[in-house]
């Protein structure tokens, strides 16, 4: 009898996103059979999660079998694949004192969740708990490939690097072909007619190439239509997802850099010095800059997520569509050996000749029976480079900190942030990191933690 695949999931709890990356799997001719392994540390929603998994094997007509666990190396034992996605700490308390205590100082932010001050902090919280599944892997599953979709992604990628060179790993984000589809839908041009390549960092990549299939079955360059139809103010079109969003940010920095970055606005604004200064509202209005966006966020995908949780619960079958994620294409990819393409996060190792060694780069990936292999870009636009190691200073403090215990480069991490450094002086900036540090006592290692009281509104 062949073996089948055994896929565990970490942090399962978060039933619609499982949902979206099981049902991809279950798809899968390859994988319809795996032995699904859902492991998470609130039994209520780790059972919303199996009943959900449950539904969508029997609406697809898989023979996948479901398992759950609350022990994080029992549901690891054996595993061929390890999807991990959680959030410590959560919304509340976690990002709202990540959003909270910088207002204080007048630091106010989009999304907080990769670079600045608050990205820090989330890296501080979220490391420890990967290393911990990374120890239990290496005793419990060695070969398994870590499917990572868990922010900070460049410092979590980094530092599961650093510290555990043996794992198998990739980090995996959207932004890529999220942002490919739409400069599709600005232009009006279906997206497989679309050819791009894209490199730099996780949500600092940038379209190398963004090029349209013409009927001679050469490529035209749709860099010269995107900037004429921003400045022409035809571009961004209204968001489709969300109003509060207009996309403006990456438009601007495309005329000045000449290549498209990979995540949205609402980030990129705080991965620069430009956007978000004080005493300039202009700016925030003329760029439609979403200050506070994912605490926004959160509430609304909380709300929406428990009523897709329940609708799920109570439906018979699951209406199931593919999504845009990774995880099932690397996995039919290295089980079946049949190759696919994706982008990932891994450790650069010379990938990008322009950027350090050791850094998180995100770059083309082969996926086939050999597993994830990376591919060669060389050096990026000297402008590119340069920006790009404005956000990798940051990065490395951070892992530096983790994987020393230093406290002092949370605070360094901190100082070299170009939103934070363009805001507060150096003393502003020692005192939020105490507060921060301080209020989130209960949720970072204790060599990073301090007694400060946080300070008053």
């Amino acid at each position: 009898m062949t073996r089948q695949p055994r896929i565990t999931f970490i942090g399962a709890g978060s039933t619609v996103f499982m949902k979206n990356i099981i049902g991809d799997i279950l798809q899968r001719p390859a994988l319809s059979a795996a032995t699904i392994a859902l492991m998470d540390v609130n039994p209520e929603r780790l059972a919303e999660s199996e009943i959900v998994a449950g539904k969508l094997a029997r609406t697809l007509g898989a023979d996948a079998r479901i398992e759950t666990h609350s022990n994080q190396r029992k549901a690891l034992e054996g595993a061929d694949f390890v999807v991990v996605a959680f959030q410590i700490g959560g919304y509340e308390p976690c990002t709202v004192t990540d959003f909270e205590v910088p207002k204080k100082y007048g630091l106010r932010q989009t999304i907080a969740d990769t670079l600045g001050v608050g990205g820090i902090m989330r890296g501080l919280r979220t490391v420890p708990h990967l290393w911990k599944i990374c120890e239990d892997m290496l005793e419990v599953c060695p070969e398994a490939i870590l499917l990572q979709y868990v922010n900070p992604m460049a410092i979590n990628t980094w530092a599961i690097a650093e510290k555990y060179p043996a794992i198998k790993q990739v980090g995996l984000c959207h932004s890529v072909q999220g942002t490919a589809f739409e400069l599709a839908r600005d232009l009006d041009i279906p997206l497989d007619e679309i050819r791009y390549r894209a490199a730099g960092i996780n949500h600092m990549a940038f379209y190398l190439k963004f090029e349209h299939r013409q009927k001679d079955g050469s490529y035209r360059d749709l860099y010269p239509d995107l900037i004429r139809g921003y400045r022409e103010g035809r571009f961004p079109k209204p968001s489709h997802w969300n109003p509060r969003c207009p996309n403006k940010v990456r438009y601007e920095m495309l005329t000045r850099l000449g290549y498209f970055v990979t995540e949205s606005s609402e980030h990129f604004a705080e991965y620069t010095p430009y956007f978000i200064k004080d005493g300039r509202p202009d700016l925030i209005e003329k760029f439609g800059i979403p200050l506070d966006e994912y605490p926004k966020r959160c509430v609304e995908q909380i709300e929406r997520w428990k009523g897709q949780a329940a609708a799920f619960k109570e439906a018979k079958t699951i209406e199931v569509a593919e999504s845009r994620e990774y995880a099932s294409s690397i996995m039919n990819s290295v089980w079946t050996g049949e190759p696919s393409v994706i982008y990932g996060n891994l450790r650069n190792n010379g990938c990008i000749t322009s950027l350090p060694e050791n850094c998180a780069a995100e770059v083309p990936c082969l996926v086939d029976s050999s597993g994830i292999q990376p591919t060669y870009i060389g050096a990026l636009p000297p402008q590119l480079t340069a920006l790009i190691r404005t956000n990798i200073n940051v990065q490395e403090l951070t892992v530096q900190a983790l994987v020393t215990e230093n406290r002092e480069h949370l605070y360094h991490a901190a100082m070299m942030d170009p939103h934070t450094a363009a805001e507060l002086d150096l003393d502003q900036i020692w005192s939020l990191v105490d507060d921060l540090l301080a209020a989130h006592r209960d949720w970072i290692p204790e060599w990073a933690r301090v007694t400060k009281k946080v300070a008053a509104a």
